[in-house]
C-alpha cells in the first residue's frame, strides 16, 4: 500500500476503502478532502482496479493539475500516467474527439472561448440592427449560457431580440463547425444519450468515477454524469452542501441535498473533524449554518481546540473600515512579526475594494488582488491564437476575421465587410469567399487577399505535416508577417513592448513543448482553450502581500488572519439575494469566509457606506445576529479608537521605531 491508513481518523479510513456502488462523501470545510480523495484512488490502484479505467473529475485545471500530481506521487509512474484527473470540459472534448460527428459536426471541430464569443456576438447584434439597442455582448452570452445549462429553448427567452441572437449565434456555430463551453456538455450529453454504442464503449472506458466539489454541479452536468456512470454505479461525488455558493453560475444545490434520487442506496460519509480552524472559529461557523434548512446533517468539530474570540467591528464608514485595517496589518506585520501573505481581506462585491486598496497604499501594505488580467485576454496572445486556429481550420470566422488584418496588410475593415456579406450570401465560409472574391473589392484588395491566403495555406502545410517543430514554424510566421515588428511599433514604452514580446514567446515556448511531446496542434488548441478557465487565472501564489479576495474566489482557501468587512443588509445578504429570497446562499457564502480563517477572524460593517459618490445608511447584517455570542467580542471603532495606549503596546512602538529586534 503507497500510504498508511493509520494516519486517517476513522471518517476518512471509511471513505478510502468504500470502493464499490455510490458514495457520498460529505466533507466539510477542512476536513482534509483532498487527502482522502487521493487515497481513495490510489487505493483503487492498490486493490487492482485498473488505473487506466479510473476517472476523476473537478471544476478546474489548477484542481486537476494538483490532484493529478498527488495521485501520482502515491501511485507507481506508469499507473500515474493511466489515470484520467481532468476537468468536466476536459472530459467532454475526449468524448466529442471521438464521435461528434455521430451529432453532424466534423471531427475538427473548433472551440470557441470568451473573445472568440465576444466577437462573434457583436457582430450579430449589428447584423440583427440591434447597434443602438446599447445590449452588452457579454450579457448576452450570459442569458444564452444559462438557456443552455437549463435546457431552455432560445425561443422561450424573455428578451425576444437576444432570443434571435442567440439563434443566429447558434447557428454561426453550427455553420464554422465551432463549439463553446456549453456546447461541449450538452453535446457530450446528447452523444451519450442518444447514441448507446458510445456510451457503453465511454463506461467500460471509466469503470469508477470520482467527481470532487459535487456542490458546484448544475442540472447538465448531473445529466452527464447519469450518463457517464451505469450500474452498478461505482460513483464517487464529494462535496458539503453548506458550502454551495455558486447557484447564480448555475449550480444546483440539488444534486448533493437529493443524490440519492439520482443513483440509489449510496453509502454516506461525513468528514466532520476541522484540521484548519481554531475551536472557537468552528464553533461560530457552526451556529451561523444552521440556520439553512433542508441541509445534509453534519457537525464540523475542530482539533485545535480555544482559540481567540471573533470579532464583530462596528465602523462609522468605509473609509475608517479600510484605515483601521491597515494601520492594524501594519502593527501585525511590524509588531506581531506576522507575514503579509498570512492575512487576507475578504469582501462581497468588487465596489468595496477601493477603499480598501487606498488604505493599504496609504500604509505602504503591499497586496495582492485576485482578478488580474489573464495571460489568454492579452491582446497578443488572442492574435497569436487566432492564428493558429485560423492554420487548424480556415473555416472558423472569427479568428479569421481578427487576424486578416494584423498586422495591417491591405485588407480592411471595408474589405471584410464585403467578405463577410459575401460568404453569408453564399452560404459559406469567410475563407472560402477570399478563394474567390467579389468583384466589388478594389485590385489592391483581391492581392492583398491572395497574398495572405497563400501565406496561409503554406504555413498551415508545414503546421501539420509533422516534419517540423510547430512552435518553429509559428515563429516563422510571426517574423514573415511583421507581427512581431508590428506590436514593437504599436507599444506604449520599452516596459510595455518587452512584456508584450515575452506573451509571443510564451506561446512560441508551449507550442515547442507540445510538439515535442507528439502533440497535434487541434490538441494545444483545445488544451489553451480548456487553459482560459476564470477560476485558474488567479495565480496568487506567485505574488507578495496581503490578499485582497471576494468570498467566492476564496472558497479552498485559508489565511491565519482573516477580515470579512461589509457585513451589511444589501452587501451580505446581498440586496438582489433579499428580493429573490436566496439568503441561504448568501448564509453558505458568510460560511466558506468565516471557515477561511484559521487562527483570527474579524468581522466589520458600517454605519455610513459611500456608494456612487452618495453616503448610504448602513445596517448590520442579520447574519451577525444568528451567530453565538460564546466566543464572539462585540466592538465599536470610536471605543477602540478612544482607549488609551497600553504601557506594552507604546513599549513595542517604540522598540520597532529604534530597530529592535
Amino acid at each position: 500500500m503507497s500510504f498508511d491508513l493509520s494516519s486517517l481518523n476513522p471518517a476518512q479510513a471509511e471513505a478510502v476503502n468504500a470502493l464499490d456502488g455510490p458514495v457520498l462523501i460529505l466533507a466539510g470545510a477542512g476536513t482534509g478532502k483532498t487527502r482522502t480523495v487521493t487515497c481513495r484512488i490510489s487505493h483503487m490502484v492498490d486493490r487492482g482496479i485498473p488505473a487506466d479505467q479510473i476517472l476523476a473529475v473537478t471544476f478546474t485545471n489548477k484542481a486537476a493539475s494538483e490532484m493529478s500530481e498527488r495521485v501520482g506521487q502515491m501511485v507507481n509512474k506508469a499507473a500515474g500516467k493511466e489515470i484520467t484527473v481532468c476537468t468536466f470540459h476536459s472530459l467532454c472534448v475526449r468524448i466529442l474527439r471521438t464521435g461528434i460527428d455521430r451529432l453532424g459536426y466534423k471531427q475538427n471541430f473548433t472551440i470557441y472561448t470568451g473573445n472568440d464569443q465576444t466577437g462573434l456576438i457583436k457582430q450579430i447584434i449589428i447584423r440583427k440592427g440591434g447597434a443602438q439597442e446599447k445590449i452588452e455582448p457579454g450579457l448576452v452570452i450570459s442569458l444564452i449560457s444559462k438557456a443552455k445549462n437549463a435546457g431552455i429553448p432560445f425561443s422561450e427567452m424573455d428578451d425576444p431580440f437576444v432570443a434571435e441572437v442567440a439563434q443566429a449565434y447558434a447557428n454561426e456555430l453550427r455553420a464554422q463547425n465551432a463549439v463553446d463551453f456549453d456546447d461541449l456538455l450538452l453535446l457530450a450529453e446528447q452523444l451519450l444519450r442518444e447514441f448507446p454504442d458510445v456510451r457503453d464503449i465511454c463506461r467500460k472506458r471509466w469503470t469508477r468515477v470520482t467527481v470532487d466539489e459535487f456542490q458546484d454541479t448544475n442540472s447538465l452536468q448531473m445529466r452527464l454524469l447519469q450518463q457517464l456512470v451505469g450500474e452498478p454505479y461505482h460513483v464517487c461525488v464529494v462535496g458539503d452542501d453548506d458550502q454551495s455558493i455558486y447557484g447564480w453560475r448555475g449550480a444546483e444545490v440539488a444534486n448533493i441535498l437529493q443524490f440519492e434520487k439520482f443513483f440509489p442506496n449510496p453509502k454516506i460519509i461525513r468528514l466532520e473533524y476541522n484540521y484548519r480552524s481554531s475551536d472557537s472559529i468552528i464553533h461560530t461557523a457552526n451556529s451561523l449554518i444552521v440556520h439553512n434548512v433542508g441541509r445534509r446533517e453534519k457537525q464540523l468539530r475542530s482539533v485545535k481546540p480555544g482559540g481567540e474570540d471573533i470579532r464583530i467591528i462596528s465602523m462609522p464608514g468605509d473609509a475608517e473600515e479600510a484605515e483601521f485595517i491597515a494601520h492594524e496589518i501594519t502593527d501585525l506585520h511590524r509588531v506581531e512579526k506576522i507575514p503579509l501573505e498570512d492575512i487576507a481581506i475578504l469582501f462581497r462585491t468588487n465596489s468595496q475594494c477601493r477603499h480598501l486598496e487606498q488604505g493599504l497604499r496609504e500604509e505602504e501594505i503591499p497586496y495582492r488582488m485576485i482578478g488580474a488580467q489573464s495571460f489568454y485576454d492579452k491582446r497578443e496572445v488572442r492574435d497569436i491564437l487566432a492564428y493558429l486556429q485560423v492554420l487548424a481550420n480556415p473555416s472558423a470566422d472569427i479568428p479569421l476575421l481578427r487576424i486578416m488584418n494584423s498586422p495591417p496588410r491591405g485588407i480592411g475593415q471595408a474589405a471584410a465587410i464585403i467578405l463577410t456579406d459575401n460568404s453569408r450570401l453564399r452560404g459559406g465560409s469567410v475563407w472560402e469567399s477570399m478563394g474567390v472574391p467579389p468583384e466589388d473589392l478594389s485590385t489592391r484588395a483581391k492581392n492583398s487577399i491572395l497574398e495572405f491566403t497563400t501565406l496561409i495555406m503554406k504555413y498551415r502545410e508545414r503546421m501539420t505535416s509533422g516534419a517540423e517543430n510547430m512552435g518553429d514554424v509559428l515563429l516563422e510566421l510571426m517574423e514573415e508577417t511583421g507581427y512581431i515588428e508590428w506590436v514593437k511599433r504599436n507599444s506604449k514604452n520599452e516596459k510595455e513592448m518587452d512584456m508584450r514580446r515575452n506573451s509571443i514567446d510564451d506561446v512560441v515556448q508551449q507550442l515547442k513543448d507540445a510538439s515535442k511531446k507528439g502533440k497535434t496542434l487541434q490538441k494545444f488548441l483545445d488544451q489553451s482553450a480548456l487553459a482560459r478557465d476564470r477560476e485558474d487565472d488567479n495565480d496568487i501564489e506567485k505574488q507578495k502581500g496581503v490578499t485582497l479576495i471576494t468570498l467566492h474566489a476564496s472558497k479552498g482557501l485559508e489565511y491565519p488572519i482573516v477580515y470579512l468587512v461589509g457585513l451589511e443588509e444589501g452587501i451580505l445578504p446581498h440586496k438582489r439575494s433579499i428580493e429573490e429570497g436566496t439568503t441561504d446562499e448568501e448564509r453558505r457564502l458568510l460560511y466558506v469566509g468565516i471557515t477561511r480563517a484559521q487562527d483570527r477572524c474579524t468581522l466589520t460593517w458600517c454605519s455610513v457606506r459611500m456608494k456612487w459618490g452618495q453616503e448610504h445608511a448602513g445596517e448590520a447584517s442579520k447574519f451577525l445576529m444568528e451567530l453565538d455570542d460564546k466566543y464572539v467580542e462585540h466592538m465599536d471603532y470610536d471605543d477602540i479608537m478612544g482607549e488609551e495606549a497600553s504601557e506594552e503596546d507604546l513599549a513595542n512602538f517604540f522598540a520597532d521605531m529604534r530597530g529592535d529586534s
